[in-house]
């Protein structure tokens, strides 16, 4: 598989797996951090080259749970008042609470979205929504039969 067919497909599984392609996230933290990339992945837990190539799309994933945890902490924090307003102290702080944290991931703390689209629609709303779908829109016709389906 040639290099960009394998960079496509890598960001077709962080769009999959992370909701959008990780390079975007990446990129919203080091803006709203005032941050170089290294500083980031130097807060993440990860090297600078292993972050950027996730960046990129040649590789496809973050092996490593607590690295991804960190991520999520990032996103949050970000969104807090004195973050966002970019006070450094406060930018910084937040940076050191991240770096020194020990977090993990686990199933039960990610959204599952089979069960949201259950809880805002009957079965038959679901099945009826992805007959509407099938012809331009199959995949996410799939997912809404499999959210009518019983556990």
């Amino acid at each position: 598989m040639d290099e960009q067919r394998t960079v496509q497909r890598n960001l077709a599984l962080q769009r999959q797996w992370y909701g959008e392609p990780m390079g975007d996230r990446v990129r919203r933290l080091v803006v709203a951090l005032d941050v170089s990339q290294a500083q980031l992945a130097d807060t993440l837990g990860i090297s600078a080259p292993m972050l950027s190539q996730v960046m990129s799309g040649r590789r496809a994933k973050i092996g490593n749970p607590s690295v991804l945890a960190r991520l999520v902490m990032l996103e949050r924090r970000v969104l807090s008042p004195a973050v966002s307003s970019g006070d450094p102290s406060a930018i910084a702080q937040v940076l050191d609470d991240v770096r020194e944290a020990n977090p993990t991931v686990s199933r039960g703390e990610l959204p599952d979205p089979l069960a949201e689209l259950r809880a805002v629609a009957t079965p038959e709303e679901l099945r009826a929504a992805a007959a509407l779908l099938t012809a331009r829109f199959p995949e996410l016709s799939a997912l809404l039969r499999r959210a009518a389906e019983p556990d």
